[in-house]
């Protein structure tokens, strides 16, 4: 039987494993929702145009490039990588995620492409504010302009990817295969120099991603998860969603039976591959790439990657 387009929402949802569908449906969502709500508050004559509009959320969901103005707007640091106004900015944003997040995805798992992608909205939304503010270029502009969209993010997934694994290839039409790192270097450059151009906040953001993509892949070779606490303040937001499912026994007889009969709940293989193993993995990568791994390599840095 054909599910229903709501219930293949939920299940989205429903799966802990599913991080790099859920940005991509977050997004999808927040784009369709206000250009849906665009259309009906334009044909009901509550606003005069679309550029009034747009002007309206960007206020409300943008992250502004005043420091004054976000201490009253301080959920746009978060909202700003959701939102978008243009098909082919969203498109083209999704299609990146998607492409590179799946190898982020395979190598570190989902919590972490999911901290990659926070932390490099967060870090293309720092540079701009500082920027913005420090720059003579921009002094005018402070206090105009706001920013949108998930090309920070995106762009902290494609450089964290190629950070991981460097020799890895794109097929591309006209082209043919192409290392990653080739193509993250083109479109890092192509940002810094359109930081000086008509879409300057955004190519600035797209540095702040890129450097995080970097860094965060850097530390994690080395054993520091930078977005440990993005996973905190993860769970501690899904535990008011998710209902407890804890059983009372009323015999303790029961319960020792129940633990006897469950001793893999407790062994370190429900957990995955040892964590030096797969550090060690990674290491192999970054020195000498993904082929250099033996059949029995890749089937742990897999396994590790679905727990």
């Amino acid at each position: 039987m054909q599910r229903n387009l709501v219930e293949d929402f939920k299940n989205a949802f429903k799966n802990g494993n599913n991080g790099l569908i859920q940005l991509i449906l977050i997004n999808g969502i927040v784009f369709f929702a206000l250009r849906i709500l665009e259309v009906l508050l334009t044909l009901t004559g509550v606003i005069g145009d679309a550029f009034s509009y747009h002007q309206t959320y960007l206020n409300l969901l943008g992250l502004p490039s005043d420091p004054g103005q976000l201490l009253l707007r301080p959920w746009t640091l978060i909202t700003t990588f959701f939102t978008h106004y243009g098909f082919f900015h969203i498109l083209f944003n999704m299609l990146f995620l998607y492409w590179f997040g799946r190898l982020v995805k395979d190598y570190l798992g989902n919590r972490k492409l999911t901290s990659l992608y926070i932390l490099g909205g967060l870090a293309g939304g720092v540079l701009y504010i500082l920027i913005y503010n420090l720059s003579p270029l921009f002094v005018e502009e402070v206090g105009k302009s706001s920013l949108i969209g998930a090309s920070a993010a995106v762009f902290a997934i494609v450089v964290g990817a190629a950070t991981l694994m460097p020799d890895h290839q794109f097929y591309l039409l006209l082209l043919g295969p192409v290392r990653i790192k080739y193509i993250a270097i083109f479109y890092v450059l192509m940002s810094f120099f359109g930081a000086i151009g008509s879409n300057a906040g955004g190519d600035i953001a797209h540095l702040g991603g890129a450097f995080m993509g970097f860094v965060y892949v850097k530390q994690l070779k080395r054993g520091n998860d930078l977005g440990a606490w993005v996973q905190s303040v993860l769970a501690f937001i899904r535990s008011f969603f998710v209902r407890s499912k804890v059983k009372v026994s009323h015999r303790g007889a029961s319960s020792t039976r129940f633990r006897k009969k469950s001793p893999a709940a407790t062994t370190p293989a429900a957990t995955g591959v040892p964590q030096n193993e797969i550090d060690a993995i990674l290491d192999k990568i970054s020195e000498k790439g993904y082929e250099s791994l033996t059949k029995e390599e890749k089937q742990k840095l897999f396994n590790a990657s679905n727990n």
